[in-house]
């Protein structure tokens, strides 16, 4: 079997595209269903969000499975494989197993070293292991690679460099759209004011301390998910006055709101709370619009010219993009946000995770190739045990006369013999197996000894004109 990893992401596609690429959760069964069913691949992962969508996958064959792979996702995103073929990256084995290890600890999102990565991540192999296409291949891989995404995030400051993008998007929204005054001046006396010596000094103007970002605000959360749950977090901590949150299930916005101290209401009371509210973040996952251009232009005339702003977190997104033409109402979205974190400086921790990144690859292959030489080791075990017991039986037939203690002596000597001479290469053979190449040093056995061969082709013509990405 082989890994393998198709997808696309916000280095290699338009956000329109992305949205297009998006599954749902709703979806995901249906997908992996789809998958299993393709002829080259046994077992798949989906991982669907706003920075990618990807399906690992342990293949028959490698050509085979790209093409498989690659013609799913030309479905999911209904277009051309031919025009989607451009956007598609590809990673095989080694390269699979780094691209997978450097996303889950947020090294390839949008907003570097993000922490959100890692839950969905792990949602993504429950899902795969609940719809039972997430086998023994991928199960080893994704723990392993959730172990690693833990290790990234406490042990190093990597965090800091992926403050949530949701505290980034408010930071933006505040900053570049100015939804909040600046604190006002304050006068302060100087030394010996107007009852001192110095008498008749004038008061100086000083500026106040600076209030939260969103102090004075109202929050409006569409949306009970993590997401939600980080952005009610990160507008508390940044000062909002007021939060709610608004989501299908009352039960889940419940939740969410008693967790954050804030207020839950279902999204009937949308036009009311959007009539209230300075900053509306939505993240609800859901595939069709959830706040439309007319249900916003209606609450304007009620607002008294204050300013609303919308930071729309979904993929597909949430919010009409026809608000941005309203009067005194903007927009900000993961396009936005991309444009934003262009460039932006990269923590130092980034280059410690990425070695740590390289440490765990090489740990892993040597792992797993030491497991495929491990049957081969049983086998040959299994194969001098019968050998033994066989020639046991034949010596028990030509010295009838022995008593048990003789023969249990006679017993124990063959099967030291035998325990010594299969000692030193089969523990030799696990140590070389984890080594490039080691993989030959199995088949050497398997041939010595004549064992059985249960060994898959993994490489096949192809039938698909893609690369694999470096």
């Amino acid at each position: 079997m082989s890994l393998l990893v198709v997808g696309l992401n916000h280095r290699t596609a338009p956000t329109t595209l992305l949205e297009q690429a998006s599954v749902s959760g709703d979806d995901t069964p249906k997908v992996l269903h789809d998958l299993a069913a393709a002829a080259r691949v046994t077992e798949a992962v989906v991982l669907s969000t706003c920075n990618r969508t990807e399906i690992y996958a342990d293949v028959e064959t490698f050509h085979g499975g790209v093409a498989d792979i690659s013609d799913q996702l030309s479905r999911i995103c209904g277009i051309d494989l031919g025009d989607l073929a451009g956007h598609l990256y590809v990673h095989h084995d080694a390269r699979a197993v780094g691209h997978l290890f450097s996303v889950v600890c947020g090294l390839d999102s949008m907003l570097v070293g993000e922490s959100q990565i890692l839950g969905q991540v792990r949602g993504a192999f429950r899902a795969g292991q609940a719809a039972g296409v997430a086998g023994s291949a991928l199960s080893g891989l994704f723990q392993a690679a959730l172990r690693v995404g833990k290790r990234a995030h406490s042990e190093t400051s990597i965090d800091a460099a992926g403050a949530s993008i949701v505290a980034v998007g408010i930071r933006l929204a505040v900053s570049s759209l100015g939804i909040l005054s600046e604190a006002p001046a304050v006068p302060v006396s100087p030394p010996g004011g107007a009852g001192s010596e110095l008498g008749g000094a004038p008061a100086l103007s000083m500026p106040a301390v600076e209030p939260p970002p969103l102090a004075g605000a109202r929050v409006l959360l569409i949306g009970a998910g993590a997401v939600g749950s980080l952005a009610a977090q990160t507008a508390r901590r940044a000062g909002a006055a007021q939060i709610v949150v608004a989501n299908r299930s009352p039960a889940r916005a419940a939740r969410v709101a008693e967790m954050h101290d804030c207020r839950a209401v279902g999204l009937a009371d949308l036009p009311h709370e959007i009539l209230m509210a300075d900053l509306v973040i939505s993240s609800t996952g859901a595939s069709g619009l959830v706040v439309e251009h007319d249900l916003v232009a209606a609450a304007l005339p009620g607002r008294g010219g204050r300013p609303l702003v919308f930071l729309d977190l979904a993929l597909p997104h949430d919010i009409d993009p026809g608000v941005r033409a309203l009067p005194g109402v903007s927009l900000l979205d993961l396009e936005a946000l991309r444009v934003a974190l262009d460039g932006a400086q990269v923590a130092h921790d980034v280059e410690a995770v990425r070695a740590l990144v390289s440490t765990e690859v090489v740990g892993f292959l040597d792992r797993r190739r030491a497991g495929r030489v491990a049957p081969t080791v049983v086998a040959l075990r299994a194969h001098a045990d019968a050998v033994v017991h066989g020639e046991l039986v034949r010596l028990h037939s030509r010295l009838p006369d022995l008593d048990d203690r003789e023969w249990e002596l006679v017993e124990g000597a063959v099967r030291r013999v035998v325990d010594k001479l299969l000692h030193a290469p089969t523990v030799r053979v696990q140590q070389l197996a984890g080594a490039p190449g080691g993989d030959s040093y199995a088949e050497a056995l398997r041939e010595l000894f004549d064992l059985p061969r249960e060994v898959p082709a993994v490489v096949s013509a192809p039938d698909l004109d893609l690369v694999e990405h470096s």
